[in-house]
C-alpha cells in the first residue's frame, strides 16, 4: 500500500496520475465512495467522503479534483436500473467521468436504441475512466423530442470508453494531471438501459435525496480547502519563521464547518424535511466567498515567498498553479459585475 508522502512524490510534475497511484485508488475502491454497498462500493455517508477527499485534496490538487469528480459521476450508479448498476459496479476498476454539458443527439431507434453522435468537454479523467457519462437531446427522425410543456428532452448516457475518442487538449497552467479532456462520439448505438435522469433515483438512500447543488458545492470546497493547506504546507518550508497560523486556523475552522453542513443536510432528510432553497443558497454563499477569501489569502503569502516560489519545478509553484486553475471552474468564479 502505497504512504501519502509517496503518492506526493509520485505526483510531482507528472501530467497524468501514475499507473501505481491508480492501482492503489482501485484497490482501496476510493472511486467508488458514493457507491452504495449493494453494490460493491464503500457507500461511505457524507461527511465521511468529505473528509476523505479532503485528506486527497491535500496531498495533490490534481489527484484530489480528479477523485471528486470521478467519484461524483459514480453517483450516477443510484440512477442506473439496479441489474446495470450491479453488472457495472462488480468491477472495483469501473468509473465514470463526463460533464454535465450537452453537447450531442441521442437519435431515438425503432428498438429501444439511440444512436449518439457529440462533442463534450472536458471530462475529467478521461485516461482512466471505463465509461464516459453524457448529455444528449432526443431526436426522432433528426427533429428534437420534445415534452409535455414543449422543452426539449434531455437524457444521461453511459457508454464504454472503447465507443468515445479521446481528445487530450488541456492546456492550462494548473491541474495537468487531472486527465481533464474532451471526448467525442460517432454513430454509438446505445441501449436505453444504460440511460439515465439524474433525479430520478433506483436506490432508496438519504444521499439520493442531498440538492445536486449542495453536493456539488461541498465535494468540491473541501478540494481547494485541501489544496491551500497544502500551499501551506510547502509555503512554510520556504519560508519556516512565516506566520501562518490564522491561515491554518481558517482552514481547519472551515473544514468543520463543511462537516457540520453535511450532518446537518443528513439529519434533516433522515427526518424526511426538505432542504430549502435558503439552506442551498446559504451553504453556496459560504463556500464562494470562503474561495474567495482563500484565494486573496494565498496570493499575500505567495507575495512573501521569494523567487524560489517561482520555480516551475517547485511544489509551491505547482499547488498555487493547481489552485488558481480549480479557482476558474464555474461553480464557485465570480462573474463580472456581481
Amino acid at each position: 500500500m502505497l504512504l501519502h508522502k509517496e503518492i506526493r512524490e509520485k505526483m510531482h510534475g507528472v501530467s497524468e496520475v501514475p499507473q501505481s497511484v491508480i492501482y492503489h485508488i482501485h484497490q482501496e475502491r476510493l472511486l467508488q465512495i458514493w457507491v452504495p454497498k449493494v453494490y460493491g462500493g464503500l457507500g461511505l455517508r457524507l461527511n465521511q467522503g468529505l473528509r476523505l477527499l479532503f485528506d486527497w485534496s491535500k496531498i495533490d490538487g490534481s489527484l484530489g479534483w480528479m477523485l471528486t469528480l470521478c467519484s461524483g459521476a459514480n453517483f450516477f450508479s443510484r440512477n442506473l436500473k439496479p441489474e446495470i448498476a450491479r453488472e457495472l459496479f462488480s468491477n472495483s476498476k469501473t468509473c465514470f467521468g463526463g460533464i454535465g454539458m450537452i453537447g450531442g443527439t441521442a437519435e431515438k431507434q425503432t428498438d429501444e436504441t439511440f444512436l449518439i453522435n457529440g462533442l463534450w468537454h472536458f471530462a475529467t479523467g478521461a485516461p482512466h475512466l471505463s465509461h464516459f457519462t453524457l448529455n444528449a437531446k432526443l431526436t426522432e427522425n433528426g427533429n428534437p423530442l420534445v415534452d409535455e410543456s414543449g422543452s426539449e428532452i434531455i437524457r444521461s448516457f453511459v457508454i464504454t470508453k472503447n465507443q468515445a475518442e479521446i481528445i487530450p487538449n488541456w492546456k492550462s497552467m494548473g491541474m495537468k494531471a487531472t486527465g481533464t479532456y474532451s471526448f467525442k462520439v460517432d454513430n454509438v448505438k446505445v441501449s436505453e438501459d444504460y440511460s439515465f435522469i439524474y433525479d430520478e433515483f433506483f436506490t432508496d438512500d438519504v444521499l439520493d435525496k442531498i440538492p445536486f447543488r449542495i453536493f456539488a458545492d461541498l465535494t468540491l470546497l473541501v478540494n481547494y480547502l485541501g489544496m491551500a493547506y497544502h500551499f501551506s504546507e510547502e509555503a512554510a518550508k520556504i519560508r519556516p519563521y512565516l506566520n501562518l497560523d490564522f491561515f491554518n486556523n481558517k482552514i481547519e475552522e472551515s473544514m468543520e464547518k463543511v462537516i457540520d453542513f453535511a450532518d446537518e443536510i443528513e439529519s434533516l432528510l433522515h427526518d424526511s424535511k426538505l432542504i430549502v432553497s435558503e439552506k442551498q443558497s446559504e451553504i453556496h454563499d459560504y463556500s464562494s466567498n470562503l474561495v474567495e477569501s482563500l484565494s486573496h489569502q494565498i496570493l499575500d503569502i505567495y507575495f512573501q515567498l521569494g523567487i524560489k516560489a517561482s520555480h516551475t519545478d517547485s511544489a509551491v509553484y505547482q499547488v498555487f498553479c493547481d489552485y488558481f486553475t480549480a479557482t476558474q471552474h464555474s461553480n464557485f468564479r465570480r462573474e463580472f459585475g456581481e
